[in-house]
């Protein structure tokens, strides 16, 4: 680390900035212990003066006042720019994030960002991961901007925290209101579904859906889509809900915010892949909604598991993401979403292909892989006892997640010396197993890891940045 002494404390060069008559840097102590120094006026800061200087606590009021001095600290919209969503679910891993950005021109970073359901795992509130995002953009000197993605969001309540806390990309998941059995219903079922779905909602009727799909085909770009009744009645029983409660959600934030925002709408999450009609009838049931929307995800073609490459066919894939470029920018244009995108090297060419670069990849427990990676390599120790963990908690902690990991064929612990640990973590099944149960491992084990890591960030930023080096190559300009 490049640093200076101060007060017997180190500050990071890319932190040092001077905004008025004051002048901010982030301070580093030998536990590892991080504080905002300020000299000169400090107006709006909560701290202890030591003489000139005005040392703060990295909380949230003081990360409040900061924001409020630096402008380029505050999340904001990305629009239609390539992006990437950094993940970071021990709040450690932004500087190491914003070293592979640098390197990766025209790709904008969201660096806050985690789900309703990674929160309550990890223990961290909405506002907490912001300002962690924040204090790496700060520690790192980064100033040509960032999102901040309320990720899966399902209720109002999850909105309204999520917009307090400032952020600035939310993403609605709807999949609870996907009807998945629609994807194999006969003609007689889907007729009774088509029937009872909620039309005042949605704002329109059965007579007004058949006008509105069935009149002609839609021509876009190179190929047509064609909907009969049945396959209206399937995207309709299938998406229509999702459809109501995404508008919904959409509604209610536009009507707490008095900022600018984006919105996501993620579809991802089901049991079944979304054809190119059931894109179309998303898209255009959303715009006839009048919802805005800058990216959407759907279920695509093959398995996009946790951590892993992509498992299925690429050509297959490559036709599957060519129909769904095609109606982004027939019915926007808005990006394509790939969701739990970390990881799927094999993809990334074709998906920056097929939507000329309008797409955003959202990674998260990449990250925390990663910083095992590094922990491996200064503790092998506690590493041991993490993947001891993973083994035993893994039929339990797969539960909410689509993985196809066997214990049987990952590394057995004790078969293992300490300089093959890091490795680990590129054999397919251990890296899913010890993906699934970081929950677990943040319960037991969660201030060894963060004291860890704190103690030896220079490796774990070295880890992060190798591995979204990776990660953006293909979407950055000029690749």
């Amino acid at each position: 680390m490049n640093t200076t002494t101060l007060l017997s404390q180190t500050t990071y060069p890319g932190s040092v900035v001077t905004a008025g008559e004051s002048t901010y840097s982030l301070l580093c102590a030998d536990d590892g212990a991080k504080r905002l120094a300020v000299a000169g006026p400090a107006a709006g800061f909560d701290g202890e003066r030591q003489g000139d200087l005005l040392f703060c606590p990295l909380t949230p009021a003081n990360a409040a006042a900061l924001r409020a001095v630096l402008p380029w600290l505050q999340a904001r919209p990305l629009g239609l720019q390539t992006s990437a969503g950094c993940g970071d679910r021990l709040g450690l891993a932004t500087p190491g994030h914003i070293r592979a950005i640098r390197k990766a021109k025209g790709v904008a970073p969201i660096l806050a960002q985690q789900s309703i359901r990674e929160n309550a795992r990890t223990g961290r509130t909405p506002q907490e991961v912001m300002d962690d995002a924040m204090w790496g953009v700060f520690q790192e000197g980064w100033r040509d901007g960032f999102g901040a993605d309320a990720d899966h969001l399902k209720t109002t309540d999850d909105a309204d925290v999520t917009a307090a806390a400032g952020y600035t990309f939310f993403t609605i998941d709807p999949g609870d209101h996907v009807d998945d059995s629609a994807h194999t219903a006969s003609p007689a079922e889907l007729a009774k579904k088509f029937d009872a779905l909620p039309w005042s909602a949605l704002d329109s009727s059965p007579d007004q859906q058949r006008a509105l799909y069935l009149a002609a085909p839609f021509d876009l770009e190179d190929r047509q889509l064609v909907f009969d009744e049945v396959t209206l009645m399937r995207a309709a029983g299938k998406y229509a809900r999702a459809v109501a409660h995404a508008a919904r959600m959409y509604r209610h934030l536009d009507g707490i915010l008095d900022r600018p925002w984006e919105l996501e709408v993620s579809v991802d999450e089901t049991a079944t892949p979304t054809s190119h009609v059931e894109h179309l009838y998303i898209a255009s049931e959303l715009r006839r909604l009048g919802v805005r929307w800058v990216s959407l995800a759907p279920r695509y073609v093959g398995s996009f598991e946790k951590g892993v490459d992509y498992i299925g066919d690429l050509d297959a894939l490559q036709a599957d993401l060519a129909g769904h470029a095609a109606i982004a920018r027939a019915f926007g244009p808005y990006k394509l979403s790939l969701h739990s995108g970390s990881d799927k090297f094999s993809v990334y060419p074709i998906a920056v292909a097929e939507t000329r670069r309008v797409v955003h990849l959202k990674t998260a427990g990449t990250s925390y892989l990663e910083a095992l990676r590094a922990i491996a390599q200064v503790d092998p120790a506690l590493f041991r006892a993490i993947y001891a963990l993973a083994f035993e908690r893994y039929d339990e902690d797969r539960r909410t997640y689509h993985v196809s990991a066997q214990p049987a064929r990952a590394p057995q612990p004790g078969s293992l010396s300490d300089d093959q640990l890091p490795a680990v973590l590129d054999q397919f099944d251990a890296r899913e197993m010890l993906h699934v149960t970081f929950g677990s491992a943040l319960a037991r084990y969660g201030s060894d890891i963060k004291a860890t890591l704190r103690a030896n960030e220079e490796a774990h930023y070295a880890a992060i940045e190798a591995h979204f080096d990776r990660h953006l190559a293909a979407f950055a300009e000029g690749k």
